[in-house]
């Protein structure tokens, strides 16, 4: 077997509880400024990096899966990345199309005036 490139009995839990706590705050502010029409750059920038940061780990648990790491080791990994992808992944769509709608309400309401 080769050699683990951490402790997973130690370390593991990391990736996926980091990655959780970054999903957790955006997703938070998501909640607070989407409705409202509020820093659309800085959460579409946010949400794209957590996506990417998704990504990553998915190809980094598949190179430990491949490497024959063991178990802790691959799994800490690809779980958050296989998460992340599919649920930021599908919830960006759901971002885009609720900032339109704000700014379609917006237009509509300085047209009425």
């Amino acid at each position: 077997m080769i050699e683990p490139w951490f402790n997973p009995n130690q370390y593991a839990w990391i990736p996926g509880t980091a990655y959780g706590l970054a999903a957790g705050l955006a997703a938070g502010l998501v909640v607070w400024l989407v409705p409202r029409g509020r820093a659309r750059n800085f959460i579409v920038r946010a949400w794209f990096m957590l996506s990417a940061v998704a990504v990553a780990l998915l190809i980094v648990g598949f190179v430990a899966l491949a490497q024959g790491q063991p178990w802790g080791v691959w799994y800490g990994l690809l779980l958050p990345g296989a998460i992340g992808t599919l649920v930021v992944g599908a919830n960006s769509v759901a971002i885009q199309k609720r900032y339109r709608e704000v700014e379609e309400r917006r237009l509509a309401a300085k047209d009425l005036l």
